[in-house]
């Protein structure tokens, strides 16, 4: 005996493939959704970790913006206590130019020669003075140049000849000149080479 279905079973079928349709695209929503809310919580995880480096690496930036201000201000201080330093060692080696030029005058003053004025500018000494021949300033100029190891560079300005004496009768005839020298600024001066041996 032969069946026959009357019942519509394709409709049934593509009830069931549209319910199957339904569901496969209400998971693969679901699985959207979760994968998307993952990926938002993710991103949103990794960006306050990222602002929580930020804000350290911020931290960290003004701390060592403090320690460079600090290490500007101890150079400068540095640089001044160099200063300090420096004006006094200069005040020290100073002290004793004027003893050291005195003494030095009455060593390299030829006989014949009379000084009549010494002015100190800084590390330069103007002499003025008067002499009996051209040759004794020469032989001053000299003196200063090769035997004083406080004095160097010695410079002639001026030489004038002019006469003097307390009469028309008794007048002679003296070198007016003026010397510019340089004292050295140590505390220890070399030694001559004559007095060396």
């Amino acid at each position: 005996m032969i069946l026959i279905n009357l019942l519509p079973h394709r409709e049934v079928a593509r009830k069931q493939r549209k319910e199957r349709f339904f569901v496969h695209l209400g998971l693969a929503a679901v699985l959207g959704a979760a994968l998307s809310a993952l990926a938002v919580t993710v991103t949103q995880q990794q960006l306050a970790v990222q602002e929580q480096r930020n804000a350290l690496l911020i931290a960290e930036v003004a701390t060592l913006d403090g320690q460079i201000k600090d290490i500007a201000t101890l150079q400068t201080d540095i640089a001044a206590l160099r200063a300090r330093q420096g004006a006094v060692e200069d005040l020290q080696s100073d002290r004793n130019q004027p003893v050291h030029l005195l003494q030095e005058m009455g060593r390299q003053l030829p006989e014949g020669v009379a000084l009549r004025t010494l002015k100190q500018e800084g590390q330069t000494v103007l002499l003025t003075g008067s002499a009996q021949s051209q040759e004794r300033v020469s032989e001053l100029l000299r003196n200063l140049s090769t035997q004083s190891p406080f004095l160097t560079q010695p410079e002639l300005v001026e030489i004038a000849a002019s006469s003097q004496g307390p009469s028309a009768r008794d007048q002679r005839r003296v070198f007016n000149f003026s010397i510019k020298v340089q004292l050295r600024r140590s505390s220890k001066p070399s030694q001559p080479a004559a007095q060396t041996s």
